[in-house]
């Protein structure tokens, strides 16, 4: 049977991937990059802060400072977050 979207100018949709185990991916991740994410403030991924940790291990080359900048990072992003939502709340 032939299909009916031949013609169709939507690009065809990607293979969906294998489901990934989030705790499989945070085993992976460097023993110092683990133990930062235990006590962040902000929920991340394993694969975004191993993408944002290779990206500041590679400017600075040592592991603490990289993690210095995520800290650095994370700060940025929850004063984002403050301003956005109006300041901080008052009870």
């Amino acid at each position: 049977m032939p299909r009916a979207n031949l013609c169709s100018a939507l690009s065809r949709r990607r293979k969906a991937r294998p489901m990934r185990d989030p705790m499989a991916e945070f085993d992976r991740l460097p023993a110092d990059l683990r133990r930062w994410l235990a006590g962040a403030a902000l929920p991340w991924s394993p694969r975004s802060a191993r993408r944002a940790y290779l990206r500041a291990l590679a400017e600075v080359q040592a592991p603490q400072e990289a993690l210095a900048r995520l800290d650095a990072l994370q700060s940025a992003r929850l004063r984002r977050d403050r301003m956005a939502s109006g300041g901080a709340r008052q009870t």
